[in-house]
Formats: C-alpha cells, structure tokens, sequence
C-alpha cells in the first residue's frame, strides 16, 4: 500500500438541537411513536407552504463562526429532486448552489502530536428525509416519517484526510465542537450525527484524483475507520489487478466488515436541483450575525490553551479534559472547590472517574460522584489525612454507596499516620524481623529498599505517610 495514496473527504449530517422541524411546527422529540410527528408540511400536502425556522438558521450561523467560515448574506434553498419511499414530497429542500456557510477549516491533532487543518467546503441547511423499517415487516418495508423535516447541517470538507485514523480524528473534533455549541446532541445511536465517507485512491506523487466511491450512513467512529480501511484496500486491489473503479455509493457491513455496492454514484444533475419557489432566499444583515457572534461559548481548542497556561497542564491533558464541554466544566469546578492543585484534579477526572464512568458506559453528566465530593475527597490527599492509595478505595466506596469521603474515613478508621515516632517504631520492628534482608542491604543490594517499604506499609495496613515512610527508612537502614 505505501505506492498509494488515500484521498477522503467526509460528508457530516449533524441534527440541530431546534424543538421544532425546519420547515413546519412538528416537533424533534426522538422516540415517538411512528407518524405521530409529521406535519402536513413535512407530508407534502398540496397547498401548505414551509416556513423557515429562525432557530436553525442561527445554529447553522454559529457554526460558521466557529469555524471561521464566510457566512453568506443571502442564500438560497433549492428543492434536490428524487424518488424514495421515505421521503413524501418527492424532493428534499436543501441549499445547492448558494449555502448558508462557506470556506472554514478545523485544526486536528494526530496521533504523533502534529497537526493539520482540514478544510471545510461549505455546511449548508436542509431537511432530513423520514426512515425506512425494515426489521419488524417480514419482507415488508415500514415507514416513519416522524424524522422528515427535522433540520440538518450538512458539514462537507474538502478532500484532505489520507488515512482512516485523520476522518476519525476530524469526525471526532466536529463532534466535540457541535455538542460545544449547544446546536446537535451528538447522538450517534440515534442518528443525531452521521456521515458519508467519500473515497479514493491514487499512486503517491499524482495530483490528479482517483475515481470515488461514497460510503453512506456511518454512525459509529468505530465503523468511519473500518469501512474506509476496508474500501482502501478494496480499491488498491482492484487497481493493482488491472481492473477499474466504478463511480458508485456503498453500504457498510459491520458484521461482515466490508463495503458493498448499493447503486451507482448519482451526480448533482440526476437531481434537477432548482430553486425552491415555496421559501425567498434568505437574507441575513451584520447586526443578526453579530448577535450570534456573541453567544459563541469558549471553543475547545481555545479552552485547551486556557488550561495548559492557567494551570500548567501538558497539551495532552487538556486536549482529553476539554474532549467534551461537561467534563471540561466538572473539572473546573473541582479545581475551584478544591483550591487549586489542578494537576492532582486532572488526574483523578481522567483516571478514577472516567474508568468508573467507562466501565458503567456512563457520561460524566450522570457520575456518582459530583465534583464537590470528589475536591473533597483529594482534599483529604492534599492535607495528609490519607494516601493516593488509600484514596482509591475511599472514591470506590463513594462510588457504590453515595457517601463523602469524610464519613468513609473517619468510619473506616483510614486516617494515615503521620506520627513521625510511630512510623520509626514500625519500621525498627520490621528491622529487627529481617535481619538477613538487613545486613543484605547494608552490604550493597538497595534494591532490597522497596522490600522494606512494603513491610512497613504492610505492617500500618497502608495508612503510613508514604513520603515519611521513605524519608525514615533511610536514615535507619543507613545505620
């Protein structure tokens, strides 16, 4: 494969968090019952006409900014013409040749600390179509048309991902960025956030661009990688026994792991694009802009920065901590309770408390633990009353039973010894149990040091100052 070149770009739907439709007033709610949702607008009745929803447009507005993107003063909705069962009017009402949002671009992280920005072609407002059913019929099709309608923004990048792993990483930034704005929940399960891969290959060295294939309807990072893995190496295969590649859209077979062929690749013509006569073109004036301007949040990469300036943190930390705008949010609130000490703050949000939320596949919005009781548990770290290592069980039972980290010491008699004359009696009878590992040491075989360490520590139950332990250990040992 190193004689040849992937070229990707990805196509992103990402569902705006609007209460209402684009177009109608029917409602987003997810998980009503099939059908109750659709409006006669959404239907496509004759005589109802769309009325644009002000909320999307804003959304779709401060996605642009974030991205530092050209926000178009007037654009224009255009009916995408094609027939499919779930989508009732016959065509979808998108943007085509004038979109809401334009030439912005995303920084990405790789996996060797280096970065590159993607491109982004243009985000544009449209309609979602409703779902077919497939599973429940027994060769049937059901339709629910409680999704058509629902407003959507279409992220498109340019062609500049070569790997897998660079569309994971990229799929995953917009992801952060969108929940980060409050304009898409992110829902994957759900079908919130989805996107088409678009795939090529080339021989290393040759500008001109290979023959794509578009693989639809990836909604897991998981399936973004393997699918395009898999159509990287089916396309390489195909070239390298003389064959060519066809133009076409693909499916993703998870089970199987590999792509297959759904229909050939329709270009913008098959869909006689054509302005939407129902909706004016949309005009936007610099003071609603700037009104959306205000209401941008603190963005990730610029909270990241943030972090490692005002709290000293490696790029790598704060990248993980402001993945999400929650957990960004709950471990400033633990460094604020607790004080300071962000680095031991950072830790415990990123060890501890993610691998207990991880191994219940809970978010951090849903932890057990919330951060006042967490700062004061490392609280209790900070002013000696237990070790790190003690601390770990104390956070296990805060976990499962719901108490604060005061009432399990004190119930559980945890406090560490610090009485610098009980730990030196301790280790003196330690000593005097081993004398042979003694005069070992004495002679030359310190590694035997982290021996007495943990007879000591055995010795206490654990609740020996660690650092104490050290310190005294050495001066005894050393005679």
């Amino acid at each position: 494969m190193s004689s040849w070149e992937a070229v990707i770009g990805l196509e992103i739907h990402a569902q705006l968090a609007t209460k209402s439709k684009i177009f109608s007033g029917a409602s987003t709610a997810y998980g009503a019952a099939p059908n109750v949702q659709a409006s006669l607008v959404d239907l496509g009745y004759p005589g109802v006409l769309p009325v644009l929803n002000r909320e999307a447009v804003r959304m779709a507005v401060k996605f642009g900014l974030a991205i530092g993107a050209n926000i178009a003063r007037r654009s224009i909705f255009a009916r995408k013409n094609y027939f499919y069962p779930d989508l009732p009017k016959g065509y979808q009402i998108s943007q085509y040749e004038k979109p809401i949002v334009e030439n912005g671009r995303l920084e990405i992280v790789l996996e060797d600390g280096s970065r590159k920005t993607i491109g982004i072609t243009r985000a544009h407002l449209e309609e979602d179509a409703g779902k077919s059913l497939h599973e429940d019929f027994h060769g049937l099709t059901g339709i629910d048309l409680n999704r058509a309608g629902t407003p959507l923004i279409e992220i498109v990048s340019e062609p500049d991902m070569r790997s897998a792993k660079e569309a994971v990483a990229y799929m995953k930034k917009i992801h952060t960025l969108v929940r980060y704005l409050e304009i898409c929940d992110g829902n994957m399960q759900e079908g919130s956030f989805r996107c088409d891969a678009n795939v090529s290959v080339r021989p290393v060295g040759q500008e001109k661009f290979g023959t794509r294939c578009e693989i639809k309807n990836l909604n897991s990072f998981r399936f973004v990688e393997r699918a395009i893995n898999y159509e990287i190496a089916r396309q390489i295969q195909v070239l390298e026994s003389g064959g060519t590649i066809q133009q076409e859209t693909r499916l993703f077979d998870p089970d199987k792991g590999e792509t297959r062929a759904l229909r050939t690749k329709e270009e913008a013509n098959d869909y006689r694009y054509f302005p939407d006569p129902d909706l004016l073109p949309l005009v936007l004036d610099d003071e609603f802009i700037e009104s959306v301007r205000r209401t941008l949040p603190e963005l990730p990469d610029e909270k990241a920065a943030r972090y490692v300036e005002q709290f000293g943190l490696s790029a790598y930390d704060a990248g993980v901590l402001t993945a999400s705008r929650e957990m960004g949010d709950y471990f400033e609130s633990v460094v604020a309770k607790l004080n300071g000490h962000a680095k031991l703050a950072a830790n415990w949000v990123m060890g501890e408390l993610s691998g207990a939320l991880n191994k219940e596949n809970l978010d951090i919005t849903q932890s057990r633990i919330d951060p006042t009781r967490l700062a004061g548990l490392l609280a209790r770290i900070v002013d000696q009353t237990i070790s790190g290592k003690i601390a770990k069980d104390v956070f296990e039972q805060m976990w499962n039973e719901g108490l604060d980290a005061d009432t399990i010491i004190e119930s559980k008699g945890l406090r560490q010894i610090t009485d610098t004359a009980a730990i030196e009696q301790v280790i003196e009878a330690v000593m005097a149990a081993h004398p042979k590992q003694l005069a070992e040491y004495r002679s030359g075989k310190e590694k035997l040091f982290g021996f007495f360490v943990g007879q000591v520590m055995k010795q206490t139950g654990g609740k020996a100052n660690p650092a104490q332990v050290n310190e005294l250990l050495k001066k005894k040992l050393a005679g």
